[in-house]
């Protein structure tokens, strides 16, 4: 259910990829729309080693998404089957759609000692803080409000019921700033990555 990229390092690559009792989990979270999709796929053009949990959903794919790259599409029905199954170590609805974490490939990472990055919403990331309050939980806040805005609107996928929802959401979201360890503004793509990347 995850997609594990090749394990090499490139030179001069922080030793994140390494087995170490030290690794650890890091979540990334934010509200809608301020990138955070962006910002894991610089990160892994530059740093394909970097090994991301690929979250299983129910949304539909957008233009350019690939099942089990960008999520695991799945249906309804499928989704009800693994919260019962216990598969997910975090699960939530946003937007009225379903997104979980698949439990078991996080936790064979980190019980080899390598660090794991998750790229989920706020419900999740809280889930998360519950079970395993040793993560590092990392906030991705936008510059300002009219650009998040901006942003959300330009994306052109969803109607605009969707698109005020997620605003609404959004104003709760950044709220939640101070429940995390770090805070990284995403005004740009590169330099949001390239610090994610050091935290790794």
């Amino acid at each position: 259910m995850v997609a594990e990229l090749p394990s090499g390092t490139e030179s001069g690559e922080a030793d994140v990829h390494t087995g170490s009792p030290g690794a650890r989990l890091t979540v990334l979270s934010g509200p809608s729309g301020v990138g955070k999709g962006s910002v894991v796929a610089e990160i892994r053009r530059h740093h394909p080693s970097v090994w991301l949990s690929v979250s299983v959903t129910t949304r539909k794919p957008r233009p350019g998404e690939t099942d089990g790259v960008e999520y695991h599409f799945v249906s309804e029905e499928e989704f009800d089957r693994m919260v019962a199954a216990s598969e997910f170590l975090e699960h939530a609805e946003f937007a009225g759609n379903h997104y979980g974490t698949p439990r078991r490939p996080v936790e064979r990472r980190l019980a080899a000692g390598l660090p794991a990055l998750l790229e989920i919403e706020l419900q999740g990331a809280r889930q998360v803080r519950e079970v395993m309050p040793e993560a590092q939980f990392v906030f991705l806040a936008p510059p300002t409000w009219d650009e998040l805005v901006r942003r959300l609107v330009g994306r052109g996928t969803e109607d605009d019921e969707k698109i005020r929802r997620r605003l609404e959401a959004g104003q709760h979201e950044l709220a939640s700033e101070k429940e995390f360890d770090v805070v990284i503004v995403n005004d740009r793509v590169e330099q949001a990555a390239k610090q994610l990347v050091a935290l790794l």
